[in-house]
């Protein structure tokens, strides 16, 4: 009998060790085929290709390594790493023949950039028997263009769209403008402009006699250089870094403004009032959702037509887009049939 309970509780014992996994085991996760959460016409939404982007990129094959749950991946704490890897994708998926940043830029996340091109591509579709205009009878001011010119890369190579690019600083234009001389399918494509009182977002910019059919925007996150440091600080805690480095970068006018995302949206809307009749639809990321009430109330006020939020996702990061129209029904119908005919 003893020895029948002994095996009885050898067994147990061997049922139990069995199911539990071994703690290297624990850590091992299957990476998602598909960023399902990625727009559908979404480049990005499967794993990333290292093998065709090495091959037309070489350089970035020293920073591809295994994760710890044995994928090929970068590291992503790293900024030459994450900047090589733009580059890679950029070549690849966007026949973008050279790009770069001055170092300390802003470096986007390319899938959530592709996104939002995407989504404000729908909009204009619904207008357009369910079609996205496409070609350079599509006209988009993208106000911050920074020094990646990353949305004209990616409209111009989707859609074919024409693209103004403005910026409050010298420097991300020339940046800018290397980019679209070094590239042929940029040439003819984008022009850049130089915003010169930072507190106007479509004056000085937007000229007479132009029309546009989209305007889109990153607005500044941080509402000054102390609450942008914190942030920093806690994105270098939360990636575990050993250096005050952050791996997409940013300078003062692209992480911060005076009253942060929230003011400078505001200030957008209300300047876009002024611009009704020349802009079809107005766009714009938030990043906070809290700042989309005094959004909707100011679109309110101000006698906005129409005024819709697009949830995006990326990872474990959430955004939204937020866009606005002067225009009703009829008018949206009638820009629709006079710009977009031959499209």
């Amino acid at each position: 009998m003893m020895k029948f309970n002994e095996g009885l509780i050898l067994s147990y014992k061997q049922i139990i060790m069995s199911n539990k996994k071994k703690p290297e085991q624990a850590e091992k996760r299957e990476a998602p085929i598909e960023k399902t959460r990625l727009h559908k016409k979404n480049k990005h939404r499967e794993r990333y290709d290292f093998k065709k982007m090495i091959a037309i990129h070489p350089a970035l094959s020293s920073f591809v390594l295994p994760n710890k749950y044995g994928d090929e991946s970068i590291d992503f704490s790293n900024p030459a790493a994450v900047r090589t890897l733009n580059t890679s994708l950029l070549m690849t998926y966007y026949d973008i023949q050279q790009w770069d940043l001055p170092d300390g830029y802003l470096c986007p996340p390319i899938p959530g950039r592709a996104d939002y091109i995407h989504h404000v591509a729908d909009i204009l579709a619904q207008k357009n028997f369910g079609k996205v205009p496409s070609g350079s009878d599509v006209h988009c001011l993208d106000v911050g263009v920074g020094a990646s010119c990353i949305y004209p890369i990616i409209g111009v190579k989707e859609y074919g769209w024409q693209f103004v690019g403005s910026d409050i600083q010298a420097k991300s234009l020339a940046s800018a403008q290397d980019i679209v001389n070094e590239n042929d399918l940029l040439k003819g494509k984008v022009s850049l402009r130089l915003q010169p009182d930072a507190k106007r977002v479509f004056q000085n910019v937007i000229e007479d006699g132009e029309y546009y059919d989209l305007t889109l925007c990153n607005p500044p996150f941080h509402a000054s250089a102390e609450d942008a440091k914190s942030g920093s600080d806690r994105k270098i805690k939360n990636l575990k870094l050993k250096k005050s480095v952050l791996n997409f970068g940013g300078q003062e006018n692209e992480l911060w403004c005076d009253g942060g995302e929230d003011r400078f949206v505001q200030s957008m809307i209300t300047e876009s009032k002024g611009f009704a009749t020349v802009c079809l639809w107005f766009t714009t990321l938030i990043s906070k959702q809290s700042n989309l009430k005094r959004a909707y109330q100011t679109l309110e006020r101000i006698g906005a037509f129409e005024s819709r939020t697009i949830p995006m996702g990326q990872g474990n990061k959430t955004s939204r887009i937020l866009a606005w129209t002067f225009h009703n029904m009829d008018a949206q119908k009638e820009w629709a049939s006079k710009r977009w005919s031959k499209v």
